[in-house]
């Protein structure tokens, strides 16, 4: 499952303090627009198509829920404030920055105001050794050829190596946990904000297969009637999937991000069990909860009932669209009232009822900030 777009940014300062410019602008780009997962060199060429001082080319891998045309609104506006004044009657003009959408995930986009990839990428090595220090694998999707290809047929003198700009600009330390679990009530976003975290922090990922119960339709049609079977089948599953993958080292992750942790298995079944199911159940959970890994950090992410509901019609779901308010309200209360009583777990509730971390960037980052600030 892919949660984000990925694009290849270019981008060139050739006016006053040209590091300054591309540093600033990818800040912006970052805190602003789509978060930067990756930086490549600084390389120094001539002006192209008129006289200038020599550019500050460099390059940039973004990730984005925005699609390629609100991507390049948004560079639009980090250029305008980067103090970039385009020319109506010139085509190449000195520039105090210049961005460019050079390629968005593997798709062809020809339209009158944007084309990706850069129609002349392959003709200008300062959008192409940028580009080999991001992504060496890339292939263009028109040309069929990969980028140290592209530089090989290419006649345009080198580049002139200028210095490695700072790692990328990425705000999250997730070495500081190892295993961050996510939670929050039905529609609270926290499936999307795990894959968001594992796509740009190199993280494992950990989704809970609720697709798969066979009870789940059935529970919300007649929830008396199905909720013990529910409630067991999600708890057999959660202990397997967590077992099993938290158990295996991945070398090539740097750590663990799950959208749930098992003792949401206490919260759903003391809402929707009568009394003497539930003390069973709890029998259960508590040999099960014992062998389990607990997680570094344990986030709660807290939505109004209002925004749940209207998230849950969104998103669409035919067997989620009967569910009352009452009952996410008693799922919410019971999410507080066990968080209250962990004295071993550590926990961040972060209410994000009045944010979107999917669609605005500054919330995203916002959120990831408050992430941080529980590491401290």
């Amino acid at each position: 499952m892919k949660f984000q777009n990925t694009a290849i940014l270019s981008l060139g300062s050739n006016m006053e303090n040209r590091m300054e410019h591309l540093q600033s602008a990818i800040s912006l780009i970052h805190n602003n627009v789509a978060t930067v997962v990756a930086v490549s060199g600084i390389y120094e060429t001539p002006a192209f198509g008129f006289e200038g001082d020599d550019f500050y080319n460099c390059a940039v891998l973004v990730h984005t829920c925005k699609s390629a045309y609100q991507l390049l609104e948004g560079i639009m506006q980090a250029e305008q404030e980067g103090g970039r004044i385009r020319s109506t009657t010139e085509r190449y003009s000195s520039r105090t920055i210049d961005i460019d959408i050079i390629s968005f995930n593997n798709e062809i986009i020809a339209e009158e105001h944007l084309q990706v990839p850069h129609p002349r990428m392959q003709d200008r090595n300062f959008v192409l050794y940028p580009l080999r220090d991001i992504a060496p694998h890339w292939e263009h999707p028109v040309l069929h050829k990969n980028v140290s290809a592209l530089i090989a047929q290419n006649s345009e003198s080198p580049c002139g190596f200028v210095m490695k700009l700072p790692a990328p600009l990425a705000v999250l330390e997730p070495h500081r946990f190892n295993y961050i679990a996510i939670e929050g009530n039905i529609g609270a976003g926290k499936t999307t904000l795990a894959g968001k975290i594992s796509e740009d922090f190199n993280a494992k990922l950990v989704l809970e297969r609720f697709a798969d119960n066979p009870f789940l339709p059935k529970f919300y049609k007649d929830q008396a009637r199905y909720a013990f079977s529910l409630e067991m089948s999600f708890l057999a599953d959660r202990y397997q999937q967590l077992t099993d993958d938290l158990s295996q080292f991945d070398l090539f992750r740097d750590f663990v991000v799950a959208d749930y942790h098992i003792f949401k298995s206490l919260i759903f079944s003391k809402v929707t069990l009568s009394e003497d199911e539930y003390r069973l159940y709890r029998k259960l959970f508590d040999i099960m909860y014992k062998e389990m890994r607990k997680p570094g950090l344990y986030i709660y992410l807290y939505q109004s009932t209002d925004r749940l509901l209207e998230h849950i019609r969104k998103r669409g779901r035919s067997y989620e669209q009967e569910i009352r308010a009452e009952y996410l309200e008693n799922i919410n209360r019971g999410y507080l009232e066990y968080i209250k009583s962990q004295t071993g777990l550590n926990v961040l509730i972060i209410d994000v009822t009045d944010r979107d971390f999917v669609n605005r960037q500054e919330d995203y980052m916002w959120l990831l900030d408050q992430i941080n600030t529980k590491a401290v």
